[in-house]
């Protein structure tokens, strides 16, 4: 795979953003409104993606149907399916039949994983094949600082950012950033379609890991956890809850990891030692009401 180097969007200032077309509108008519008068809302798609390895089907995952190729690649990569030696000979997206057919020259089977499945926590539930655990033990994070100043400007630009949540809700958004900068923005149904599709894009573009900053709207379960581990990237940062095994997964293979990170305030999970505090929080502005999102109480 790769390619030549993606363009920065003039408009988000993304390299990748969230797709327009993965909304349509509906006709609805508000409860509160004593005329039972018609309008017409924007709302999410939710269509089924197949997913196959070679000539072995995988999956199928429900998904909002924007970027197909990237979230084959990542959910593969997530799986442990393909290898980092692996040689990908062609991505294959047939809108028609709605399937992704991704093609190494390393031929595989994945009956005996296929058989051992782990239905994970959290909305739009996801699915793990085998050992969720598998490989965990040999991953050696790098320990970069992370600067309180980088957190609190990424939190800021994000919620700002034109996106498909602030059009329709009902979606995650994760983004995958460079200090304070934003690269890549992906929304999905499920929060773990769009990390997926993240390891996705950093799969084609062949780009590194050790730098990232990886921000997700959802609860830091052992799911989002052992995947960001397993992709490399040493920084988790979310505007949500947590659970006591994702924690305790964070602290074991070293990754920082940040919580309920809005306006002035987050807390640190794990990886306390790495953080520069380079800004008074007193001096970071409150986060707007229009852009706190529903998991803001978590």
């Amino acid at each position: 795979m790769g390619g030549g180097m993606a363009k920065l969007n003039e408009h988000t200032g993304y390299v990748i953003a969230p797709d327009p077309s993965a909304l349509r509108l509906t006709r609805t008519v508000e409860g509160g409104d004593q005329t039972g008068a018609a309008t017409r809302i924007a709302v999410v798609e939710e269509r089924p993606l197949t997913i196959f390895l070679n000539r072995q089907e995988i999956v199928t995952a429900m998904t909002i149907g924007d970027y197909p190729e990237y979230l084959a690649l990542g959910f593969l990569r997530n799986q442990g399916m393909l290898l980092p030696d692996d040689v990908i000979s062609g991505v294959d997206y047939d809108e028609e039949l709605e399937t992704v057919v991704v093609r190494t020259e390393r031929q595989t089977s994945y009956e005996e994983k296929l058989k051992k499945k782990t239905r994970t926590s959290g909305c739009a539930v996801g699915t793990v094949f085998g050992d969720m655990m598998e490989g965990l033990e040999e991953v050696r994070l790098p320990q970069v600082e992370v600067r309180t100043s980088w957190l609190y400007a990424l939190a800021s630009q994000i919620n700002r950012t034109p996106s498909l949540y602030l059009e329709a809700g009902a979606i995650h958004g994760t983004v995958l950033c460079r200090e304070d900068r934003p690269l890549v923005y992906m929304e999905d149904v499920g929060r773990h379609n769009a990390v997926d599709k993240i390891a996705g894009w950093m799969l084609s573009e062949s780009e590194g890991a050790g730098d990232k900053i990886l921000y997700t709207t959802g609860r830091l379960t052992s799911e989002m956890v052992i995947k960001t581990a397993m992709m490399g990237i040493p920084v988790l940062a979310s505007r949500s809850g947590f659970t006591a095994w994702g924690v305790e997964i964070a602290r074991q293979v070293g990754l920082t990891l940040i919580g309920r990170m809005r306006g002035q305030r987050f807390v640190c999970l794990s990886g306390e030692d790495r953080l520069a505090r380079d800004v008074d929080p007193a001096s970071v502005p409150e986060e707007e009401r229009k852009h706190r999102r529903k998991s803001a109480a978590n």
